[in-house]
């Protein structure tokens, strides 16, 4: 019974850390088995082009789908338009002919598409209405309009599906690739103030930051898709980009502030009075940017920012006191440079983390309307 207990703990956490991807496989499923079906029921000639733009169509999030659906249809629409005209009004009874017919029909839009990435679709359309004739014997007038019902048809199941179907809005995947960058920031910070790095904690920094920027790709992507749902009325969420500004301000600071504090030690007792300080921050922020990414997730109010406001206060009062002491006057260029320029970024730090404050507060907490 216990070993069942653990088992069913360990899979209940594994089916929450990947529901999105288990949610887009259902909906991966249902819309390929729906249009199948439906395209069966229709007696299309190629139900596999069905199937096969409800696959396309079926995207992680409500915006992307929108976005693939429209970008599909309109190619192969123009596709289609463009490919049967070329084989109805140039004859290409032999293979010389068909060859140069299919130069016609590809040349141009392929070089739209390259042009056009969203409109990778129209030479594709366009190649199956030339070339499909021949195959299934039917004239390029019916290849052209059994294309667009069996593309229009796998558009309209995918679309179905992705809002039907454990819908998925890109301002919740926006939160969770947040909450999941803030985590990584909070890892990062931590290790950049704890003290010095071995060898293997550098690489596994940079391992992190690598992370840090990959998370906020992710986050940049879904929010754009978010941007689309509340420029269509599918969505009422805050708009993300403040926030996105302030995990860019963040990872420039972690990385500045680490840069600063893991160079050559400044010459005692600077360096001893200093080290406690920044660890402080470093434990105190580490907690509160793991805090704030799990407020984001769970749509909970941000943390408070006493513990976080007493670490920044004493050391940034540590660096006054180093200064009115005259001790700074006694260190050289680089390291008083060093020494003032890690003040002036814990102070930036410090207004970028009443700002993430703001930001998690603003976005945890708005209705949600996917």
């Amino acid at each position: 019974m216990a070993r069942f207990t653990l088992f069913r703990r360990w899979l209940g956490l594994r089916i929450r850390k990947h529901r999105v991807e288990l949610a887009l496989t259902l909906r991966t499923t249902v819309a390929a088995v729906v249009a199948l079906a439906l395209a069966q029921a229709l007696d299309l000639p190629l139900p596999l082009w069905t199937v096969l733009t409800a696959l396309i169509v079926t995207q992680m999030s409500i915006g992307r789908s929108l976005k693939t659906s429209v970008d599909y249809l309109i190619g192969t629409v123009g596709g289609t338009i463009y490919g049967g005209a070329v084989a109805l009004f140039i004859p290409h009874h032999t293979e010389g002919a068909l060859l140069f017919v299919l130069v016609l029909a590809v040349a141009p839009l392929a070089l739209l598409a390259a042009l056009k990435r969203n409109l990778a679709a129209v030479p594709v359309a366009s190649i199956i209405v030339v070339l499909m004739p021949a195959i299934t014997h039917t004239s390029p007038l019916d290849s052209a309009i059994n294309r667009v019902l069996e593309v229009a048809l796998g558009v309209v199941v995918g679309l179905a599906v992705a809002f039907l179907v454990f819908p998925a809005g890109g301002h919740r995947l926006a939160r969770q690739e947040a909450a999941r960058t803030l985590d990584l920031l909070a890892q990062a910070l931590g290790r950049v103030l704890a003290g010095p790095l071995s060898g293997a904690d550098a690489e596994g920094l940079r391992r992190v930051y690598d992370r840090i920027s990959q998370s906020i790709t992710e986050f940049t992507a879904n929010a754009a898709e978010g941007e689309r749902e509340r420029s269509a009325r599918l969505s009422m969420e805050p708009d993300t980009q403040p926030l996105r500004r302030t995990l860019l301000r963040l990872r420039h600071d972690v990385v500045t502030v680490g840069r600063i504090a893991r160079g050559d030690p400044l010459p005692e007792p600077v360096h001893g009075r200093l080290v406690p300080r920044l660890a402080a921050v470093g434990r105190a922020g580490s907690e509160y940017l793991g805090a704030c990414g799990m407020a984001l997730a769970a749509r909970r109010p941000p943390p408070s920012e006493s513990a976080l406001e007493q670490a920044f206060v004493a050391a940034l009062a540590e660096a006054t006191s180093l200064r009115r002491e005259g001790l700074t006057r006694e260190l050289n260029d680089q390291a008083a440079g060093r020494f003032f320029a890690l003040a002036f970024a814990l102070e930036e730090m410090r207004r970028t983390f009443r700002d993430l404050a703001h930001d998690v507060e603003v976005t945890a907490l708005a209705p949600e309307a996917d």
